[in-house]
């Protein structure tokens, strides 16, 4: 008896949960986490923080190599337009962000596999929202498959 229950557990496929890997700057998004953390707010623990000092900051590079490490997405979180703690750094990242859509489309990502958002030190709701929704249509659109090189490497080992 002991052996069909074995059976019947090992036969359910895991529930695969998406890896995302965020990068939020230091002043707002990260400070916006902190705030629905320390408010209990409820939201899926998938994401991995980067803190970063600006989203201008943020190399498109950084982005690629997330991908390529195996993240099924991306997520880049800074200040609101002009409220910048360092005057421009948002408008940069989205100047950055609108042409790295463009190469990620030629690379063939899927669209919403790497997304941005605005959310300030004071929206812990709204940060708690954008990840639950970065969560979700990575999820929809499943494992990563394009550009990935070290997900077979940390199967194996």
């Amino acid at each position: 008896m002991e052996e069909k229950h074995a059976q019947s557990v090992e036969e359910k496929p895991a529930q695969w949960e998406p890896r995302i890997v965020a990068f939020l700057c230091n002043w707002c998004s990260y400070a916006g986490a902190d705030l629905a953390g320390t408010s209990r707010l409820q939201y899926p623990p998938n994401t991995r923080t980067i803190r970063v000092p600006c989203a201008g900051r943020v190399n498109p590079l950084f982005i690629i190599r997330a991908l390529m490490h195996g993240a099924d997405g991306v997520l880049v979180s800074g200040c609101h337009p002009g409220d910048c703690h360092y005057l421009e750094g948002n408008y940069l990242a989205r100047r950055r962000f609108a042409l790295l859509k463009s190469l990620l489309e030629y690379l063939g990502i899927e669209e919403g596999r790497v997304q941005f958002a605005w959310v300030s030190a004071s929206e812990g709701g709204k940060f708690a929202q954008v990840v639950t929704e970065v969560t979700e249509s990575v999820r929809k659109l499943g494992p990563a498959q394009r550009l990935v090189r070290a997900r077979e490497q940390e199967v194996a080992s």
